[in-house]
């Protein structure tokens, strides 16, 4: 299949539809890239470390701040 063949396939599909297929699209390429640049055990240990300290503060920019300075019990100077 040509590339004028999917684009005649795509032009009748509803836009909902469409956007399955390209976000199908964007699974495959991340999936295929995800292949060409190595397995997991192939990284470095700076890599490694990276994605882990990624992984690990994922989402915190969004937590409140609930402790202050007074729920401390002791102060190390």
């Amino acid at each position: 299949m040509g590339y004028a063949e999917l684009i005649e396939k795509l032009e009748p599909l509803p836009d909902e539809k469409r956007t399955e297929v390209f976000d199908f699209v964007d699974y495959l390429a991340a999936r295929f890239a995800s292949h060409r640049t190595g397995a997991v055990d192939q990284w470095t240990d700076r890599e490694f470390a990276d994605m882990a300290m990624q992984q690990a503060m994922r989402g915190m920019d969004e937590d409140p701040v609930i402790y202050g300075d007074a729920d401390l019990r002791e102060r190390w100077q």
